[in-house]
């Protein structure tokens, strides 16, 4: 298994799939590397796709240090192409993934071709914040309701209802990293919730496309749109219907539209 190693020595895991020009898919908060296995074989298919472990996740190191924030998770991604041999990839993240990689386009531009930004959040006093509905599901005491609301806001019930009678038991792979220890958990939350990119954004240099399903509650769709103001000359993809795995349920209708754009031109 290949490791690269961060600037405070922690080995960061990943993989790499397929051919072509490279391809970083970067997974949510607390999750590792697997996040993507429902559709990293449709980007492997065009791209040399590689996917990484967030430190605190997967096989990643997990330092109980102050040393999570989505700027530090990019300077992670850059450690991992560094060891990779890649200098310049499309970048692919949603959730706190996309965080991060608006600091990875903004702060490191001759690093990033093509950038898609799904599910995020600028973060910062300009975001729309996930409503006391949410939060008070996600606190609650019995871990099983709190497994049961993340599926409601990542899948509409049918699909969920749908994918549980064909493979009952089956995983589903945005829920976190099960292994992750009590303290990654809490250090990814307060890297996701002090993230702040809104003077950023406006730097990012990339070609941008911003993806975001109509019904997201866990991050509220009405962020698309302020992000889109701010990095210049975005494009904006609304998946009806759909909520915060948007990726993953409706695979069929936001796939083909972000490989064509990641396909538009090659890289310099």
């Amino acid at each position: 298994m290949p490791f690269a190693e961060a600037a405070d020595g922690a080995a960061l895991h990943y993989l790499m799939y397929g051919s072509g020009e490279p391809l970083v898919l970067i997974a949510g908060q607390s999750n590792d590397h697997h996040w993507w296995d429902p559709v990293r074989a449709d980007f492997a298919a065009h791209f040399t796709t590689l996917v990484l472990d967030h430190r605190g996740t997967g096989g990643s190191d997990r330092p109980d240090t102050d040393t999570y924030s989505t700027p530090g998770f990019a300077r992670d991604v850059l450690a991992v192409l560094d060891h990779a041999g890649i200098d310049r990839a499309h970048v692919y993240g949603t959730s706190m993934g996309g965080r991060i990689a608006q600091w990875l386009a903004a702060d490191h531009p001759d690093r990033v071709g093509r950038l898609v930004l799904g599910c995020t959040s600028p973060g910062g006093p300009h975001a729309v914040e996930r409503g006391p509905e949410v939060w008070e599901a996600l606190i609650q005491a019995d871990p099983d309701a709190v497994r049961r609301a993340l599926l409601t806001f990542m899948y509409t019930p049918g699909w969920q209802a749908e994918q549980e009678r064909a493979r009952p038991g089956r995983e589903f792979h945005t829920l976190g990293d099960a292994t992750m220890p009590a303290y990654a958990r809490r250090r990814h939350l307060r890297a996701s919730a002090r993230h702040d990119a809104w003077d950023a954004l406006t730097r990012i240099k990339a070609p941008t496309l911003i993806v975001h399903g109509t019904d997201d509650v866990f991050n509220p769709t009405a962020n698309a749109p302020l992000i889109a103001a701010r990095v210049p000359d975005a494009r904006t993809l609304l998946v009806p219907g759909a909520r915060h795995a948007y990726f993953e349920e409706f695979a069929d209708v936001a796939t083909p539209p972000v490989l064509e754009f990641l396909a538009q031109a090659p890289l310099p």
